[in-house]
């Protein structure tokens, strides 16, 4: 089946992970591998549930509910990926005290496989997040910030590549320009590229000199600016080149119950998607395979 098809089909096989419930509804054609991408983005340190007092997100969320609905989805299908899309510090006391370390650890302990860079992990100044990042026992890739003159410089990674079940998945980050939105003393030299044209090249990278078969970006860039169109945003990325297959987006707290379909440069379909904030959700995207690695099928699935 042709890429074009299996991204309109996979569209259905997205699901959003909510706290504790029940499976809704789920059917998909015989396949050889099924590969599950979990994915939060913009946690902002949000350790515990919201209370039963809390309007609209009551009893929503926490580290410990997502464990478990984590650790279930790995039962059911061993070839499973965990990533986010950053702002994983900033917003509750326990940031305030412990710095991050307390997030990246918890993180470590879910089995997170990467994560990209938002503008609110550098509040604590790029020496901050440098200081933590003993804690995090998982990759964090960067390809548009330029840090090969700060104390980052070959902490964080353009991409990684990750083999499941003889399936190549390659993964790259892009994020957000710091200038006007970061204090300079905070993020030092660290040098902002144009995503657009590094997506390219990455993309480019991953699926034809690596021959990776699905290519994700971590994005933490915004879903898109209404009153701002023109700037960046993951679906401008996603209309801007031609080798990207799932675009996990962060940065502007975006609830998308199901993923946007965009057409890139080849006119073929891009998921991209993005799961709001504070940990309230958990993203779920399964992706087909043949034996032969050509994709095919589609699933759904909703946890409530």
């Amino acid at each position: 089946m042709k890429r074009r098809e299996f991204i309109k089909q996979s569209a259905a096989g997205s699901a959003l992970v909510f706290g504790g419930g029940l499976a809704l509804s789920s059917y998909a054609q015989p396949t050889k591998t099924k590969i599950t991408i979990l994915h939060t983005n913009d946690v902002h340190s949000h350790i515990d549930a919201f209370g039963p007092d809390d309007g609209r997100n009551a009893n929503k969320g926490g580290v410990a509910r997502r464990a478990q609905l984590i650790e279930a989805i790995r039962q059911e299908n061993e070839n499973t990926l965990l990533f986010d899309a950053g702002d994983i510090f900033q917003g509750t006391p326990y940031f305030n005290y412990y710095g991050g370390e307390l997030e990246f650890k918890l993180m470590s302990m879910l089995k997170y496989d990467a994560a990209t860079i938002g503008n609110h992990d550098f509040d604590n100044g790029i020496d901050g997040l440098y200081a933590q990042l003993p804690h995090a026992k998982f990759e964090f890739v960067s390809s548009n910030y330029n840090f090969s003159n700060t104390i980052l410089d070959t902490h964080v990674k353009p991409y990684r590549i990750f083999s499941k079940a003889g399936i190549k998945i390659g993964v790259f980050g892009l994020g957000i320009e710091l200038e006007g939105l970061v204090l300079k003393s905070l993020f030092k030299e660290t040098q902002y590229n144009d995503p657009i044209e590094i997506a390219q090249d990455m993309s480019r990278l991953l699926k034809e000199e690596k021959s990776c078969d699905l290519v994700i970006c971590l994005s933490h860039l915004g879903y898109h600016y209404r009153n701002n169109p023109n700037k960046v945003s993951d679906l401008i990325v996603a209309r801007s080149t031609k080798d990207i297959d799932l675009i996990i987006g962060g940065h502007t707290h975006t609830f998308l119950p199901k993923p946007t379909i965009e057409k890139n440069m080849a006119g073929e379909s891009v998921l991209v998607n993005q799961v709001g904030c504070y940990g309230l959700y958990l993203g779920r995207v399964d992706f087909y395979f043949d034996a032969d690695k050509t994709a095919k099928g589609k699933d759904a699935t909703i946890i409530v």
